[in-house]
């Protein structure tokens, strides 16, 4: 599926994932397949058009931690996570930033 949408936030570290709200809520969590692309690090704010797989998963502690530590948390920010979270996430095959 193609779905166009707007880069919230992004790995700090690499660009290896990003997070794309899809309500004044919620979020979806993109990861790019076989980590084969990453995007821009200032890419937070962009409009994005994308296109993969979209499915309901569980992200354990340990990974909802990394991503927050990839996103530049602070320590104590990053220990209060303590449950896993159902997400909505997307594989990505593929991403064109506008402008």
């Amino acid at each position: 599926m193609k779905v166009i949408g707007k880069i919230g936030e992004c790995c700090q570290k690499k660009g290896c994932w990003m997070k794309v709200p899809i309500s004044e809520t919620e979020e979806m969590l993109v990861r790019f397949k076989d980590y084969g692309f990453f995007v821009p690090m200032d890419s937070e704010g962009k409009e994005i058009v994308m296109e993969g797989k979209v499915k309901k998963e569980i992200i354990p502690v340990a990974q909802l931690r990394h991503y927050a530590e990839d996103a530049g948390k602070s320590k104590e920010e990053i220990e209060k996570i303590t449950e896993d979270e159902v997400k909505i996430s997307f594989m990505a095959t593929g991403v064109v930033i506008k402008g």
